[in-house]
């Protein structure tokens, strides 16, 4: 074998050799189905193939419940996920997580990235940071309540602009039922439009100390004279016919795509769902608002996901989920993701971007979310965080399924649900007590 075959040779076996190839693996945790499903996977191999050091490992662990739980099971084990997507009402739990989690903040600083909370849209940041100022979690998938509407319907049955305030709203279903429409409004996840988006919307309290920010001992708040009449107004749409009750979380959301309801209020994060699958015109508009409350509109709280890094790993897999995230934060990559899912962008830069590309003009509401959301916060309107949160949803959805039915009315079934829902916190509050500092 000549000298230039034994140096071709050599070379081969360097390229072969395991330190050339060692990257490290980070695995990610996620509840994306879908069509979002594909988004994430898309993520990971654009991030994968734009540096040779790292590798993403997107894993769909089912619903956001599923997700949380098996991780928890998982750190317990000693076996947690680098990277861990979880939904915005899981935050508080986390928080709690003692030892469990690493600050985002401190993962960046490890591995050297750059990192300005400041960058970041404010009620998104805000709804991620510990009293302290520190950044807690990733913002991901962040959406907003808006309101979703069949522009053919409405334009059907008379109505030419759409409904800005709930007293319009009530008009416009009206003329709908009247056009012959069996749903003309309905609304996902009644919770989060109806009582959580709706107080920030109005700068009203949903929870003491501002929304459990300021601390555990949190008690729920949304039983105000506004609160009951808000939902006795929507008990008297669900009695004519107005508003049709669909079912918890996002059943309704088929419903619109379908052509079924023409209004409806639910996630920005439905955009991509309706462009896709709609057989009609439709818009997205803001929230509508009682026009006699002072200081209304304020803005909209965060639905959707946040990413939180797992404690216990190792220094150059901490380097690797810094740069994972240094590039989603990317105001391309960022604005990429806004564009192709309905989400918010994350940051102010991406926002910039997509508006300068067009995007907005080209499809009108599709700045909507952002607009609600880039207006400054008060202690009212930050966010609301919880312990218990999810069963605390849950008892909302009985206890206005009691309402809509006519079984109870607006104030019983808010009263109720206050009283139940405090027991959660308190039941929370005795089990953390001294965690979340």
């Amino acid at each position: 074998m000549t000298s230039k075959h034994l140096a071709a040779l050599s070379l081969l076996l360097a390229a072969l050799s395991p330190q050339a190839q060692a990257q490290t693996e980070i695995q990610w945790w996620h509840s994306m189905g879908g069509g979002l499903g594909d988004w994430v996977n898309d993520l990971a191999k654009e991030f994968n193939a734009s540096q040779k050091d790292y590798k993403i490992m997107p894993s769909y662990k089912g619903s956001y419940d599923e997700s949380m739980t098996a991780a928890i099971a998982a750190f317990r084990a000693g076996n947690a996920p680098h990277i861990l997507q979880v939904f915005e009402v899981g935050t508080a739990t986390m928080m709690a997580s003692k030892g469990a989690i690493m600050p985002v903040g401190e993962v960046m600083k490890m591995g050297g990235a750059k990192f300005d909370a400041s960058a970041y849209v404010p009620a998104v940041a805000g709804y991620y940071t510990a009293p302290n100022g520190q950044m807690l979690s990733m913002p991901f998938n962040s959406s907003t309540t808006v309101f979703h509407f069949n522009k053919d319907a409405l334009k059907a049955a008379g109505v030419t602009t759409p409904p800005a305030t709930w007293p319009e709203v009530a008009l416009a279903a009206a003329k709908l039922k009247a056009s012959g429409h069996k749903c003309p409004f309905t609304t996902s996840w009644v919770s989060w439009t109806q009582l959580e988006s709706f107080s920030a919307w109005h700068n009203v309290e949903y929870a003491s100390k501002n929304n459990g920010f300021g601390g555990l001992d949190t008690r729920l708040a949304f039983n105000t004279p506004l609160h009951v009449r808000h939902i006795e107004n929507l008990a008297n749409m669900s009695k004519q016919g107005l508003l049709v009750y669909k079912g918890r979380g996002n059943a309704a959301d088929a419903t619109f795509v379908s052509g079924e309801c023409a209004m409806m209020t639910g996630s920005s994060g439905m955009y991509a769902n309706i462009k896709k699958n709609a057989k009609f015109a439709s818009g997205i508009a803001p929230l509508p608002y009682y026009p006699d409350v002072p200081g209304a509109p304020q803005n909209t709280v965060i639905g959707g996901a946040s990413l939180w890094v797992m404690a216990g790993k190792k220094a150059p897999e901490y380097k690797g989920v810094a740069a994972f995230f240094s590039y989603l934060a990317q105001p391309e990559v960022a604005a990429a993701s806004h564009k192709r899912t309905g989400y918010l962008p994350v940051t102010k830069a991406a926002f910039e971007l997509t508006e300068k590309s067009g995007f907005y003009k080209e499809n009108p509401g599709t700045d909507v979310a952002v607009t609600q959301m880039i207006r400054k916060t008060t202690d009212k309107s930050r966010g609301i965080r919880l312990g218990n949160f999810v069963q605390v949803r849950t008892i909302i959805d009985e206890e206005m399924e009691q309402v809509w039915g006519g079984k109870k009315s607006a104030k019983e079934g808010l009263d109720a649900a206050v009283q139940r829902g405090n027991e959660q916190l308190e039941r929370f509050q005795k089990a953390n007590a001294g965690a979340a500092k």
